[in-house]
Protein backbone atom coordinates (compact mmCIF):
# COMPACT_ATOMS: atom_id res chain seq x y z
CA UNK A 1 0.00 0.00 0.00
CA UNK A 2 1.54 3.39 -0.94
CA UNK A 3 2.65 5.65 1.89
CA UNK A 4 0.80 8.83 2.80
CA UNK A 5 1.78 12.02 0.96
CA UNK A 6 4.58 14.06 2.54
CA UNK A 7 2.15 16.87 3.42
CA UNK A 8 0.12 14.52 5.60
CA UNK A 9 3.24 13.11 7.26
CA UNK A 10 4.57 16.62 7.94
CA UNK A 11 1.24 17.75 9.41
CA UNK A 12 1.01 14.64 11.58
CA UNK A 13 4.51 15.18 12.90
CA UNK A 14 3.85 18.81 13.77
CA UNK A 15 0.36 18.45 15.23
CA UNK A 16 0.55 15.04 16.90
CA UNK A 17 4.23 14.24 17.54
CA UNK A 18 5.45 17.74 18.46
CA UNK A 19 2.11 19.38 19.34
CA UNK A 20 2.93 22.44 17.28
CA UNK A 21 0.87 24.65 15.00
CA UNK A 22 1.28 24.25 11.26
CA UNK A 23 2.22 27.16 9.01
CA UNK A 24 0.53 28.61 5.95
CA UNK A 25 2.67 26.67 3.46
CA UNK A 26 1.83 23.30 5.01
CA UNK A 27 -1.85 24.19 5.23
CA UNK A 28 -1.81 25.02 1.52
CA UNK A 29 -0.23 21.62 0.83
CA UNK A 30 -3.09 19.93 2.69
CA UNK A 31 -5.56 21.87 0.56
CA UNK A 32 -3.77 20.70 -2.58
CA UNK A 33 -3.95 16.98 -1.72
CA UNK A 34 -5.53 14.88 -4.44
CA UNK A 35 -9.09 13.70 -3.86
CA UNK A 36 -7.89 10.13 -3.34
CA UNK A 37 -6.12 11.27 -0.16
CA UNK A 38 -9.11 13.08 1.33
CA UNK A 39 -10.02 10.16 3.65
CA UNK A 40 -6.50 10.31 5.10
CA UNK A 41 -6.83 14.07 5.65
CA UNK A 42 -10.17 13.59 7.40
CA UNK A 43 -8.63 10.89 9.59
CA UNK A 44 -5.73 13.15 10.52
CA UNK A 45 -8.10 16.00 11.42
CA UNK A 46 -10.12 13.66 13.65
CA UNK A 47 -6.99 12.46 15.44
CA UNK A 48 -5.87 16.07 15.91
CA UNK A 49 -9.26 16.91 17.42
CA UNK A 50 -9.00 13.98 19.88
CA UNK A 51 -5.40 14.76 20.83
CA UNK A 52 -5.86 18.50 21.36
CA UNK A 53 -9.49 18.73 22.50
CA UNK A 54 -10.61 15.29 23.65
CA UNK A 55 -13.67 13.26 22.60
CA UNK A 56 -16.49 15.45 23.95
CA UNK A 57 -18.87 17.36 21.67
CA UNK A 58 -20.36 20.72 22.62
CA UNK A 59 -24.08 20.98 21.86
CA UNK A 60 -25.56 24.44 21.36
CA UNK A 61 -28.89 25.98 20.38
CA UNK A 62 -29.24 29.48 18.94
CA UNK A 63 -32.30 31.70 18.95
CA UNK A 64 -33.06 34.74 16.85
CA UNK A 65 -34.12 37.06 19.66
CA UNK A 66 -34.75 39.91 17.21
CA UNK A 67 -35.35 39.02 13.58
CA UNK A 68 -35.01 41.04 10.38
CA UNK A 69 -34.57 44.73 9.65
CA UNK A 70 -30.78 44.78 9.79
CA UNK A 71 -29.37 47.87 8.00
CA UNK A 72 -26.18 46.13 6.79
CA UNK A 73 -25.76 44.78 3.25
CA UNK A 74 -24.16 41.35 3.83
CA UNK A 75 -24.96 39.58 0.56
CA UNK A 76 -25.69 36.19 2.13
CA UNK A 77 -28.16 37.42 4.74
CA UNK A 78 -31.93 37.30 4.39
CA UNK A 79 -32.30 39.54 7.46
CA UNK A 80 -30.93 42.59 5.66
CA UNK A 81 -33.53 45.31 5.20
CA UNK A 82 -31.94 46.06 1.82
CA UNK A 83 -33.22 42.84 0.20
CA UNK A 84 -36.71 41.58 -0.56
CA UNK A 85 -36.84 38.27 1.29
CA UNK A 86 -39.50 36.27 3.09
CA UNK A 87 -38.10 37.12 6.53
CA UNK A 88 -40.66 38.92 8.67
CA UNK A 89 -39.31 41.66 10.93
CA UNK A 90 -40.00 40.86 14.57
CA UNK A 91 -39.20 42.71 17.82
CA UNK A 92 -36.95 41.52 20.62
CA UNK A 93 -38.26 38.47 22.48
CA UNK A 94 -39.02 39.07 26.18
CA UNK A 95 -36.70 37.67 28.83
CA UNK A 96 -39.29 35.15 30.07
CA UNK A 97 -39.55 33.57 26.61
CA UNK A 98 -35.77 33.37 26.28
CA UNK A 99 -35.60 31.62 29.65
CA UNK A 100 -38.10 29.01 28.46
CA UNK A 101 -36.19 28.45 25.23
CA UNK A 102 -32.95 28.06 27.18
CA UNK A 103 -34.69 25.53 29.43
CA UNK A 104 -35.72 23.48 26.38
CA UNK A 105 -32.15 23.54 25.09
CA UNK A 106 -30.84 22.25 28.41
CA UNK A 107 -33.45 19.48 28.48
CA UNK A 108 -32.07 18.23 25.15
CA UNK A 109 -28.56 18.07 26.58
CA UNK A 110 -27.37 21.45 25.30
CA UNK A 111 -24.52 23.15 27.14
CA UNK A 112 -24.88 26.61 25.63
CA UNK A 113 -27.71 28.94 24.60
CA UNK A 114 -26.88 31.82 22.26
CA UNK A 115 -28.99 34.99 22.02
CA UNK A 116 -28.71 36.40 18.49
CA UNK A 117 -30.09 39.69 17.17
CA UNK A 118 -30.13 41.17 13.67
CA UNK A 119 -28.55 44.61 14.07
CA UNK A 120 -25.39 46.46 13.12
CA UNK A 121 -24.68 46.74 16.82
CA UNK A 122 -26.65 47.05 20.06
CA UNK A 123 -28.02 50.32 21.37
CA UNK A 124 -28.50 50.97 25.09
CA UNK A 125 -32.01 49.53 25.14
CA UNK A 126 -30.86 46.28 23.56
CA UNK A 127 -27.83 45.92 25.83
CA UNK A 128 -30.12 46.23 28.84
CA UNK A 129 -32.58 43.69 27.41
CA UNK A 130 -29.83 41.15 26.77
CA UNK A 131 -28.35 41.68 30.22
CA UNK A 132 -31.81 41.18 31.77
CA UNK A 133 -32.33 37.95 29.81
CA UNK A 134 -28.84 36.68 30.65
CA UNK A 135 -29.31 37.23 34.36
CA UNK A 136 -32.72 35.50 34.26
CA UNK A 137 -31.42 32.50 32.32
CA UNK A 138 -28.43 32.03 34.59
CA UNK A 139 -30.69 32.22 37.64
CA UNK A 140 -33.13 29.57 36.38
CA UNK A 141 -31.31 27.28 33.93
CA UNK A 142 -28.05 25.34 34.29
CA UNK A 143 -26.65 26.46 30.95
CA UNK A 144 -24.02 28.84 29.65
CA UNK A 145 -25.24 31.99 27.90
CA UNK A 146 -23.65 33.36 24.75
CA UNK A 147 -24.61 36.38 22.68
CA UNK A 148 -24.27 37.68 19.14
CA UNK A 149 -25.26 41.33 18.87
CA UNK A 150 -23.10 42.67 16.07
CA UNK A 151 -20.42 45.34 16.33
CA UNK A 152 -19.69 46.40 19.91
CA UNK A 153 -18.80 49.89 21.08
CA UNK A 154 -16.34 50.68 23.85
CA UNK A 155 -17.55 49.44 27.22
CA UNK A 156 -20.33 47.17 25.93
CA UNK A 157 -18.29 43.97 26.02
CA UNK A 158 -17.38 44.58 29.65
CA UNK A 159 -21.04 45.01 30.61
CA UNK A 160 -22.04 41.79 28.88
CA UNK A 161 -19.21 39.89 30.55
CA UNK A 162 -20.18 41.26 33.97
CA UNK A 163 -23.76 40.01 33.41
CA UNK A 164 -22.53 36.48 32.77
CA UNK A 165 -22.27 36.23 28.98
CA UNK A 166 -19.36 33.81 28.77
CA UNK A 167 -18.92 33.75 25.00
CA UNK A 168 -19.59 36.28 22.25
CA UNK A 169 -20.13 35.36 18.61
CA UNK A 170 -18.99 37.73 15.90
CA UNK A 171 -18.24 35.91 12.66
CA UNK A 172 -15.64 37.40 10.36
CA UNK A 173 -17.48 35.49 7.59
CA UNK A 174 -14.57 35.61 5.13
CA UNK A 175 -10.91 36.53 4.85
CA UNK A 176 -9.85 40.19 4.59
CA UNK A 177 -9.31 40.19 0.81
CA UNK A 178 -12.69 38.64 0.03
CA UNK A 179 -14.71 40.48 2.68
CA UNK A 180 -15.40 43.66 0.60
CA UNK A 181 -17.23 41.43 -1.92
CA UNK A 182 -19.79 40.36 0.68
CA UNK A 183 -20.25 43.55 2.72
CA UNK A 184 -19.68 47.28 2.10
CA UNK A 185 -21.52 48.90 5.03
CA UNK A 186 -18.75 48.06 7.48
CA UNK A 187 -15.19 46.83 7.15
CA UNK A 188 -13.33 43.66 8.00
CA UNK A 189 -11.34 45.66 10.53
CA UNK A 190 -14.60 46.75 12.21
CA UNK A 191 -15.32 43.09 12.86
CA UNK A 192 -11.80 42.36 14.02
CA UNK A 193 -11.97 45.27 16.48
CA UNK A 194 -15.13 43.81 18.06
CA UNK A 195 -13.35 40.45 18.36
CA UNK A 196 -10.50 42.16 20.19
CA UNK A 197 -12.94 43.92 22.54
CA UNK A 198 -14.54 40.56 23.36
CA UNK A 199 -11.29 38.92 24.43
CA UNK A 200 -10.11 42.05 26.27
CA UNK A 201 -13.31 41.92 28.35
CA UNK A 202 -12.60 38.33 29.34
CA UNK A 203 -15.28 36.61 27.25
CA UNK A 204 -14.48 33.68 24.99
CA UNK A 205 -14.48 34.61 21.32
CA UNK A 206 -16.64 32.67 18.87
CA UNK A 207 -15.89 33.65 15.28
CA UNK A 208 -16.00 31.77 12.02
CA UNK A 209 -17.22 32.06 8.48
CA UNK A 210 -19.30 30.81 5.59
CA UNK A 211 -17.87 28.50 2.96
CA UNK A 212 -19.18 28.57 -0.60
CA UNK A 213 -19.75 32.29 -1.29
CA UNK A 214 -17.34 32.32 -4.23
CA UNK A 215 -14.15 32.59 -2.19
CA UNK A 216 -10.91 30.81 -3.13
CA UNK A 217 -8.92 28.48 -0.94
CA UNK A 218 -6.43 31.31 -0.40
CA UNK A 219 -9.33 33.34 1.02
CA UNK A 220 -10.29 30.44 3.31
CA UNK A 221 -6.74 30.10 4.58
CA UNK A 222 -6.62 33.86 5.18
CA UNK A 223 -9.65 33.45 7.44
CA UNK A 224 -8.28 30.37 9.21
CA UNK A 225 -5.03 32.10 10.16
CA UNK A 226 -6.65 35.41 11.15
CA UNK A 227 -8.90 33.46 13.52
CA UNK A 228 -5.91 31.67 15.00
CA UNK A 229 -4.06 34.94 15.50
CA UNK A 230 -7.10 36.34 17.35
CA UNK A 231 -7.00 33.43 19.81
CA UNK A 232 -10.52 32.34 18.88
CA UNK A 233 -12.10 29.80 21.22
CA UNK A 234 -14.82 28.58 18.85
CA UNK A 235 -15.13 28.55 15.06
CA UNK A 236 -18.59 28.09 13.51
CA UNK A 237 -18.26 26.34 10.15
CA UNK A 238 -21.20 27.46 8.02
CA UNK A 239 -21.92 26.46 4.43
CA UNK A 240 -23.79 28.80 2.13
CA UNK A 241 -27.46 27.95 1.85
CA UNK A 242 -28.49 30.57 -0.77
CA UNK A 243 -31.46 32.56 0.46
CA UNK A 244 -34.15 33.75 -1.96
CA UNK A 245 -34.04 37.50 -2.51
CA UNK A 246 -30.40 37.96 -1.53
CA UNK A 247 -27.61 38.71 -4.04
CA UNK A 248 -26.37 35.12 -3.62
CA UNK A 249 -29.75 33.64 -4.48
CA UNK A 250 -29.14 30.91 -7.05
CA UNK A 251 -25.48 30.32 -6.14
CA UNK A 252 -24.33 26.73 -6.55
CA UNK A 253 -23.96 24.68 -3.39
CA UNK A 254 -20.48 23.77 -2.26
CA UNK A 255 -19.63 20.17 -3.26
CA UNK A 256 -19.92 17.89 -0.20
CA UNK A 257 -16.33 16.63 -0.31
CA UNK A 258 -15.01 20.18 -0.55
CA UNK A 259 -17.10 21.09 2.49
CA UNK A 260 -15.49 18.21 4.41
CA UNK A 261 -12.04 19.39 3.33
CA UNK A 262 -12.91 22.83 4.74
CA UNK A 263 -13.69 21.30 8.13
CA UNK A 264 -10.53 19.18 8.14
CA UNK A 265 -8.17 21.98 7.10
CA UNK A 266 -9.66 24.41 9.64
CA UNK A 267 -9.12 21.77 12.34
CA UNK A 268 -5.49 21.33 11.36
CA UNK A 269 -4.89 25.11 11.37
CA UNK A 270 -6.83 25.65 14.61
CA UNK A 271 -6.22 22.49 16.67
CA UNK A 272 -7.37 23.90 20.02
CA UNK A 273 -10.58 25.64 19.00
CA UNK A 274 -14.08 24.24 19.24
CA UNK A 275 -15.04 23.63 15.61
CA UNK A 276 -18.79 24.17 15.50
CA UNK A 277 -20.69 22.32 12.75
CA UNK A 278 -23.30 24.90 11.83
CA UNK A 279 -25.63 26.34 9.20
CA UNK A 280 -26.08 24.87 5.76
CA UNK A 281 -24.68 21.42 6.53
CA UNK A 282 -28.08 19.81 5.97
CA UNK A 283 -28.36 21.00 2.34
CA UNK A 284 -24.65 20.85 1.44
CA UNK A 285 -23.63 17.54 3.03
CA UNK A 286 -26.97 15.75 3.09
CA UNK A 287 -26.29 12.07 3.90
CA UNK A 288 -22.62 12.82 4.60
CA UNK A 289 -23.26 14.94 7.70
CA UNK A 290 -21.80 12.38 10.08
CA UNK A 291 -18.47 12.60 8.23
CA UNK A 292 -18.03 16.19 9.40
CA UNK A 293 -17.92 14.92 12.98
CA UNK A 294 -15.14 12.58 11.85
CA UNK A 295 -13.28 15.38 10.06
CA UNK A 296 -12.43 17.45 13.12
CA UNK A 297 -15.69 19.04 14.27
CA UNK A 298 -16.32 18.85 18.02
CA UNK A 299 -19.28 21.19 18.38
CA UNK A 300 -22.69 21.24 16.78
CA UNK A 301 -25.70 23.53 16.59
CA UNK A 302 -28.88 21.52 16.98
CA UNK A 303 -32.35 22.45 15.84
CA UNK A 304 -33.16 25.39 13.58
CA UNK A 305 -30.87 28.29 12.70
CA UNK A 306 -31.75 31.97 12.59
CA UNK A 307 -33.89 31.98 9.43
CA UNK A 308 -33.40 28.47 8.05
CA UNK A 309 -34.49 25.03 9.22
CA UNK A 310 -32.03 22.51 10.57
CA UNK A 311 -32.45 18.87 11.49
CA UNK A 312 -34.25 18.03 14.68
CA UNK A 313 -32.13 18.02 17.81
CA UNK A 314 -33.12 14.41 18.39
CA UNK A 315 -31.71 13.39 15.00
CA UNK A 316 -28.37 15.10 15.65
CA UNK A 317 -28.11 13.64 19.16
CA UNK A 318 -28.84 10.19 17.73
CA UNK A 319 -26.01 10.78 15.22
CA UNK A 320 -23.60 11.56 18.05
CA UNK A 321 -24.74 8.46 19.92
CA UNK A 322 -24.21 6.31 16.82
CA UNK A 323 -20.69 7.77 16.52
CA UNK A 324 -20.14 7.07 20.24
CA UNK A 325 -19.23 10.69 20.81
CA UNK A 326 -19.86 11.92 24.39
CA UNK A 327 -21.63 15.21 24.99
CA UNK A 328 -19.82 17.86 27.03
CA UNK A 329 -21.40 18.62 30.40
CA UNK A 330 -20.32 22.23 29.98
CA UNK A 331 -18.63 24.12 27.12
CA UNK A 332 -15.33 22.63 26.11
CA UNK A 333 -11.96 24.21 26.73
CA UNK A 334 -8.80 24.02 24.73
CA UNK A 335 -5.22 24.05 25.93
CA UNK A 336 -4.47 27.76 26.36
CA UNK A 337 -4.26 27.45 30.14
CA UNK A 338 -7.85 26.27 30.54
CA UNK A 339 -9.12 23.26 32.46
CA UNK A 340 -10.62 20.25 30.69
CA UNK A 341 -14.38 19.85 30.63
CA UNK A 342 -16.06 16.92 32.31
CA UNK A 343 -17.96 14.63 29.95
CA UNK A 344 -20.73 12.10 30.17
CA UNK A 345 -21.47 9.23 27.82
CA UNK A 346 -24.35 9.93 25.48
Amino acid sequence: MPSAPIALRDAEAALLDHREYIGRDLAARLVALEAEHLPELLSLAHRVRLAWMGPAVEVESIISAKTGGCPEDCVFCSQSARYHTDVVREPMLPAAQLVELARRTRALGGTEFCIVVAVRGPDERMIRAVIEATLAIRAEVDIEVAASLGILKAGQAERLAAAGVHRYNHNLEAGPRFFPRICTTHSFEDRVETCRRVTAAGMELCSGGIFGMGETWDDRLDLAFVLRDLGVHEIPCNFLNPRPGTPLDGAELLPPLEALRCVAVFRCVNPEAVLRYAGGREVVLRDLQAYGMLAGANGIIVGDYLTTLGRSAETDLAMLADLRMPIAVRPLTGTRGRTEAAIVAS
